[in-house]
């Protein structure tokens, strides 16, 4: 075991770090697997539901409060993990609890505008607020263009990628279980490249408890969906995979050494840029304006079936992910270990929901 970690080139595989890890994962998905039919009963008891509407494909009313359950997982197998394994390192702790705070409020945030709505530019505001939390942390990009202006120029880059990645992932949450299996993919392939630092042992629990999390909401929201995460599930996963995918102080001399990075969360990134700019064209507001212009939309009308449409956008998602853990000097071992390690629990996970609908 100890040279099959190593191989796969694990930060300190002699220690117990990589059990905590999958511990941690275990339990998220669990809890949340097990919490969701409850959040459900009660969501549909007091009517949080999302309505047909332009954006989304449902034709009846959605609870939309699954967000709170992945949410309620990931913090539940965090303080476990915490609790067993206690964080020693003071720069790994605070890192942990400034994105777990960040990420609470966008979950609240999320959850009001979900029941009741807000104004986009206060959505906006509190993003950028939680952006400017991770980089007082230490958590951002530092520029190296060696000018007086680099700060400042870190501060805006920073909170630039994180607000981006963070609506990028919430613009895209339109259809039954496509947000959460690019997520499930982004947060593995993240921990694999993570684990090999234990610099980044904040990233490696974090995305460990967010994927475990979400393959366990999966397990209900793949299509025919029983439930959607809702703003308040689509923001944390933003916000926690923009957090993670920068925490080891990414030094930017040009705007090229973002590609790497980028390449984890290109779809999404992709999809918003053309939603966008298409919106802006037609002299719409990109943030309030929900339309069926995101590239699932477009492979449902060329035939495809929802279940179809999230499984061929995964795998592009899959083969964007593969690249950047290539770009970021993963040997093949990881990437294929990592690859079909997420097939095989997305597989699995796919073939239980479809058995149970089956089933009836």
């Amino acid at each position: 075991m100890y040279a099959f970690l190593q191989s796969l080139g694990i930060a300190n595989p002699r220690g117990s770090g990589w059990l905590a890890v999958i511990f941690t994962f275990g339990l998220a998905w669990i809890v949340t697997r097990y919490l969701i039919p409850r959040v459900r009963a009660f969501a549909l008891e007091v009517g949080w539901a999302d309505q047909p509407n332009a954006r989304r494909l449902n034709k009846e009313p959605l609870p939309n409060a699954g967000g709170l359950a992945i949410y309620a997982g990931v913090i539940a197998a965090l303080i476990l993990a915490t609790v067993l394994r206690p964080i020693i390192i003071q720069p790994v702790l605070v890192q942990v609890l400034s994105i777990l705070l960040g990420g609470s409020i966008l979950v609240l945030v999320g959850f009001i505008d979900d029941q009741y709505g807000l104004s986009p530019y206060l959505r906006l505001l509190t993003q950028v607020l939680t952006a400017l939390l991770l980089y007082s942390s230490d958590i951002r990009i530092e520029t190296a263009f060696e000018t007086p202006l680099d700060p400042l120029f870190s501060i805006l880059l920073t909170v630039f990628w994180v607000v981006g990645i963070t609506n990028a992932v919430n613009l895209m949450d339109g259809m039954d279980g496509l947000v959460g299996g690019i997520s499930f993919i982004t947060a593995m392939s993240l921990l694999a490249v993570s684990a090999q630092f234990e610099t980044r042992a904040s990233a490696t629990l974090l995305l460990a408890a967010l994927g475990g999390g979400t393959l366990g909401f999966l397990r209900h929201n793949f299509y025919p969906s029983q439930i959607i995460m809702g703003d308040a599930g689509a923001y944390f996963f933003g916000y926690v995979l923009a957090a993670t995918s920068i925490i080891g102080n990414l030094k930017v001399t040009t705007v090229f050494a973002l590609v790497p990075t980028l390449f984890f969360l290109l779809l999404p990134v992709i999809d918003t840029t053309q939603v966008v700019i298409r919106r802006l064209m037609a002299g719409k507001n990109p943030m309030s304006s929900p339309g069926k212009d995101h590239l699932h939309h477009r492979l449902l009308a060329l035939g495809l079936s929802q279940r179809n449409a999230a499984i061929a956008l995964w795998t592009l998602s899959l083969v964007c992910n593969s690249l950047a853990m290539k770009l970021q000097g993963m040997t093949p071992l990881v990437i294929s270990v990592t690859t079909g390690g997420i097939v095989a629990l997305l597989g699995f996970t796919v073939w239980r929901k479809v058995r149970r609908d089956y089933r009836g």
